[in-house]
């Protein structure tokens, strides 16, 4: 997505996707309740990410066109570390799971890494999630748990397993 893309779909479906993981219990780095303004505040920041090249966005679209999954790739900007970059925030709407989204989008931000040079990924994710069998079907190795490493949506302290794929 561009910057104008992700500005044009920050107070709808983007906001909708991070309102939406967070009230089913994701741990995305809000608490609940997330109000939708808060969310699309955030969303508009990534578009000024994305406009400096510092982070790629790809949506999915749902039968209505309107994005229904969303992956975000950060690259880093140390000099030592230009290598790598993280995925952070794949979201699929909770309506559209099943259905091969967050593969296809996890497989397309991995792509579009290797293509422009990047040889290493690393994401985190709270551990025993659902997002957990997703990365380790897609080959993605634990690289370890943090206990109490981030609250989820009500505040509780959960651990958080982190994990590298080399492209």
């Amino acid at each position: 997505m561009s910057p104008e893309d992700v500005r044009a779909h920050a107070p709808g479906a983007l906001a909708e996707l991070l309102v939406d993981a967070v009230d089913g219990g994701a741990s995305v780095g809000f608490l609940a309740p997330l109000e939708r303004s808060d969310a699309a505040a955030w969303w508009s920041g990534v578009a000024e990410d994305v406009a400096a090249g510092v982070r790629d966005v790809w949506a999915a679209p749902g039968p209505d066109g309107v994005p229904s999954g969303v992956v975000t790739l950060v690259r880093t900007g140390t000099a030592n570390g230009r290598h790598r970059g993280e995925i952070a925030r794949l979201l699929v709407h909770r309506s559209a799971r099943g259905r091969g989204l967050g593969r296809t989008l996890l497989a397309t931000a991995e792509a579009h890494a290797a293509a422009t040079g990047l040889t290493l990924l690393v994401l985190d994710t709270q551990t025993d999630s659902p997002a957990e069998r997703l990365y380790r079907a897609a080959g993605w190795t634990p690289a370890g748990t943090i206990p109490d490493f981030a609250a989820d949506p009500v505040g509780t302290l959960r651990p958080t397993t982190l994990y590298y794929k080399r492209l």
